[in-house]
């Protein structure tokens, strides 16, 4: 059986749902944040990165959002979930994941994790990458929503592994400062998955541990 390690309002959300949309038999462990679990010598072990999420399975421990969305479609036979029956389009299921994990993902943890790219005593560098934030975050946003969501899901009529991933990060656009009136798309986006059973089931989940 798998074992998902997450946090709370993090980006580990996204494997969750879709171990919910798989019908996967898991278990799950929460890792707090807010007492520094994540760098516990008990979970370096388990993710020597210090981050959420990781997954347990038989053969070892996966990290990494990107790898671990396709490993769980592939091993619940949903190559559909990564459109792995077209290599064209698989590379964009990862060229898309890639630019959310490398980009967007970067620029919203400067909000809240200046640490990781300066010295934790320089307050002014610290206040300017979270300054700067809105200006990144949206500036992300604008491409997604001019090039690449397609509609109604990321990759068009096709459901895929991009859209919980995309959905996880949307919900902290307000709070990196983006007018969400910009970017009707992705708004109507992150609607249409917080409606689906999968979704509710992984936060609910979530909120309950």
């Amino acid at each position: 059986m798998l074992t998902l390690y997450y946090a709370r309002d993090t980006i580990s959300l996204a494997t969750h749902i879709v171990l919910e949309e798989v019908g996967a038999v898991y278990s799950t462990v929460r890792i707090d944040f807010k007492s520094t679990e994540q760098r516990s010598p008990e979970y370096l072990k388990v993710n020597p990165k210090a981050r959420v999420p990781a997954l347990i399975t038989d053969r070892g421990i996966l990290t990494e959002t990107p790898a671990m969305l396709v490993y769980v479609a592939q091993q619940f036979g949903r190559p559909d979930l990564a459109l792995l029956d077209d290599p064209h389009a698989f590379a964009e299921v990862q060229a898309f994941n890639a630019y959310l994990c490398s980009g967007l993902h970067i620029n919203h943890a400067h909000r809240m994790r200046g640490p990781r790219w300066v010295d934790a005593n320089d307050s002014h560098s610290i206040a300017a990458l979270q300054r700067h934030v809105p200006v990144s975050v949206t500036a992300n946003y604008e491409l997604i929503e001019r090039d690449l969501l397609r509609g109604p899901w990321v990759m068009g009529e096709r459901y895929t592994v991009c859209d919980p991933y995309l959905f996880t990060l949307a919900q902290w656009l307000e709070q990196d400062g983006v007018d969400p009136a910009r970017f009707p798309k992705v708004i109507d986006h992150r609607r249409c998955m917080s409606e689906r059973t999968a979704t509710r089931r992984a936060i609910g989940q979530q909120m309950a541990d």
